[in-house]
């Protein structure tokens, strides 16, 4: 194990007090983060938001360079910002076998350090990563469509959230054992039977993260900060619609790892060709020991099933549902609802795509609104909200690929179209393809086929029900058949309310109830808020539990008799 010198600097020393505020965060569960969200130049200094822009721009129609990487070839350009231009980015083109066995050979000194120096690494790489939020910014911004304030924050600093929270647990779940214990057992004869014991914390072995298109860091980090906290190498798989916020993050945490005195390619770039389909190599490669994924339900589903020889941690699809009972604030309800379809035009895992209401109507402080004027105001809403271009540009940002939009043209033929959805000119970026939200208007009986499908991006439906009882055996039967990451009830009775949380109970769901402020459904803060519940099918695993952490690492144990005279001693102690 590397051992720290004058020349090698101690990160666990450097970070100790930010990671036992972290772990201790994580037991509050209160707000807390070290990675302020705002991109201002009073928090991150007067030149990070110039020079990130200037980083970002150095790599553009170039080779992404990644010294002492593994892989002699490259892979051409795959990535188009969905604000109308190319990034003309390559990148090292590494063999599904080259990457295992380069992450394989790496592991040795780095599974034998212990649990503080990992965290140690883990939290300096993080500390680099805030320091690069501006460049990984515009790298998100530019590989996913999101807005620049919204690709700064979930890229940036909610993403590094979520990091350190999977460090957290995996550095505080490592420490639950002591590493060492003397075990004295009396003997009716003689003296007691002794032995002292070793327990080390051990890697299950290389690690695969493969990464999503619409949020490659605040989905990817969890997964490649638990893994490497708990002693494994990551081989980083990005989308590759959005390979450079995840090669910038394999590039820092390299730099950390060789600084460290550790071999860099503990952590590898596995980017492809569009069409290479390497992830299901990586994935049965019986070296690999864990797989993180986010995407859709057929391939996590797949990994689930076949990858027999990982830890396999997904989160896929789902039916993110909305029960409409009661409000005693129409107005904000409206208002929370409209911006929490139109951010990042939908293409959240957690926006609502089911808004169940009775046919007759819910009781408000705007009297009585049945199913078909709610549709009606919440369109309303909606163009309120998006009536501003600019404004509407930086709330909804890009449609992120073909797939988004040929779904949203599908929905236009579903049920009864209320608000229709229509583009948006972006003031910045003519070329960009900014569309607003689709409202269409369904009937829980006669259109259940259409809305037990997931439709991912700016969709959803204003679905009647016969009443709110109705409503919530919709809920408890859609999620726990076909998955939800969120769930939320508007309501003035405590009774709903009690009923609404034994049905999110009873399926496996988070819920959220009678939003009508600055919080929205599909939005969660780490260290409070869980993401994600293998309790339905949506998810295997939580961001961030110590049951995300555990299943990467197993604590093994070395025992050696005491000798009688070593025994004695110790018991006069």
């Amino acid at each position: 194990m590397p051992q720290n010198s004058p020349e090698r600097p101690d990160f666990f020393a450097r970070h100790r007090a930010l990671l036992e505020e972290a772990v201790a965060a994580t037991a509050a569960r209160d707000h807390w983060t070290p990675y302020p969200e705002s991109p201002s130049k009073s928090v991150y200094g007067e030149d990070a938001a110039k020079n990130g822009e200037a980083a970002f721009q150095d790599q553009l129609d170039g080779h992404f360079e990644l010294a002492g990487h593994p892989g002699e070839r490259r892979v051409p350009a795959t990535e188009t910002s969905p604000y109308g231009f190319a990034l003309g980015i390559t990148y090292p083109r590494v063999t599904v076998d080259e990457a295992v066995a380069a992450g394989k050979a790496a592991s040795g000194p780095w599974r034998a350090a212990d649990p503080d120096t990992r965290a140690g690494v883990a939290a300096e790489i993080l500390a680099r990563l805030n320091a690069a939020s501006f460049e990984i910014a515009h790298a998100v911004q530019h590989t996913t469509g999101q807005a620049f304030v919204m690709a700064f924050q979930a890229g940036g600093p909610h993403a590094q959230d979520r990091g350190l929270e999977a460090v957290a647990y995996a550095w505080a779940e490592q420490k639950r054992h002591p590493g060492a214990a003397r075990w004295s057992k009396p003997q009716r004869k003689g003296g007691p039977l002794v032995l002292d014991k070793k327990f080390t914390p051990v890697g299950r072995g290389v690690a695969v993260l493969i990464a999503c298109n619409t949020f490659p860091t605040w989905n990817g980090y969890p997964g490649l900060f638990a893994s490497l906290v708990t002693g494994n190498p990551v081989v980083v798989k990005p989308h590759p619609g959005a390979v450079l916020p995840l090669a910038v993050t394999v590039r820092i945490a390299r730099e950390v790892l060789g600084e460290a005195g550790f071999d860099p390619n503990v952590v590898l770039l596995a980017a492809e060709e569009a069409g290479d389909r390497s992830a299901g190599c990586l994935a049965l490669h019986p070296d690999v020991r864990i797989i993180d994924f986010t995407g859709s339900t057929e391939f996590g589903d797949w990994l689930e099933s076949n990858a027999r020889q990982a830890a396999v941690y997904t989160e896929k699809a789902g039916l993110n549902t909305v029960v409409l009972d009661s409000t005693d604030d129409y107005r904000g309800l409206l208002g929370n609802l409209a911006f929490s379809l139109s951010l990042y035009s939908g293409q959240m895992c957690t926006t609502p795509q089911n808004l169940l209401i009775p046919r007759d109507g819910i009781t408000t402080d705007q009297g009585v609104r049945t199913a078909d004027e709610f549709a009606a105001d919440l369109s309303a809403a909606l163009d309120k909200l998006l009536g501003d271009p600019a404004r509407a540009a930086g709330t909804l940002g890009a449609i992120v690929n073909d797939g988004v939009r040929e779904r949203l043209d599908r929905a236009a033929a579903v049920g009864r179209t209320v608000r229709a959805s229509a583009p948006v000119e972006h003031p910045e970026h003519p070329k960009a393809v900014i569309r607003t939200p689709l409202v269409a208007r369904l009937d829980a009986e006669a259109d259940r086929e259409t809305y037990t499908r997931e439709w991912f991006g700016p969709v959803s439906f204003v679905i009647g029900t016969d009443s709110t009882e109705h409503s919530l055996r919709i809920l408890r039967e859609t999620v726990s058949a076909h998955g939800a990451l969120t769930a939320a009830v508007h309501s003035t009775s405590e009774e709903v309310l009690d009923d609404a949380e034994l049905a999110a109970l009873d399926a496996g769901v988070h819920l959220s109830e009678n939003l009508t402020g600055g919080v929205f459904v599909n939005q969660s803060a780490a260290f409070s808020d869980f993401h994600g519940s293998a309790a339905n099918p949506a998810a295997s695993a939580t961001l961030s539990d110590p049951a995300f952490v555990t299943g990467r690492f197993a604590t093994l144990q070395s025992r050696r008799p005491v000798a009688p005279v070593a025994a004695e001693e110790s018991a006069d102690a």
